[in-house]
């Protein structure tokens, strides 16, 4: 048995309204984005770096960077799904959480765990999801951006 930790986090864009927040492969209907060469997506960014944590192959910095700048990759799925390749055994369990003041997560934890579990090809029962506000006493709980931690267990 193994176990990964994966963190990740990015600023809120409040001025670029033609990017589209997605997080956990799900959009949002936000009227603003994440700063980043990619989508952005900090749930799956996290979750690829827990993966990484397994394998040991570093996957974003690295392989998702040329994914992202030289193919023009720009869907956090892909990085992740590449993760996945370098995985020996079966996950059995994924914690995720997140911390931010914006958006409300609650009202789309479902379709994320949905999501998630479909990539990882494991039960929604073995996909968990906590988010916080961060009562405003960080950069996230003030809404200046959205911090992701992932704990991935593998057999």
């Amino acid at each position: 048995m193994k176990v990964g930790i994966g963190q990740d986090s990015h600023k809120i864009d409040y001025g670029n309204q033609n990017k589209k927040l997605i997080l956990g492969g799900i959009e949002f209907e936000e009227k603003f984005s994440l700063i980043a060469n990619s989508d952005g997506d900090v749930i799956l960014h996290a979750i690829t770096n827990a993966i990484s944590g397994v394998t040991c192959k570093n996957i974003l910095g690295t392989v998702a960077d040329d994914m992202c700048n030289k193919k023009g990759i720009k869907n956090s799925e892909e990085y992740l799904k590449e993760a996945l390749k370098y995985l020996k055994g079966k996950i059995t369990h994924i914690s995720i959480s997140i911390e931010c003041k914006v958006p409300k997560i609650n009202a789309k934890v479902n379709q994320i765990r949905e999501n998630i579990a479909r990539i990882l090809n494991i039960s929604e029962n073995c996909v968990g999801i906590t988010a916080t506000s961060g009562e405003e006493l960080t950069e996230f709980g003030k809404g200046n951006g959205i911090n992701v931690f992932a704990c991935v267990t593998v057999e």
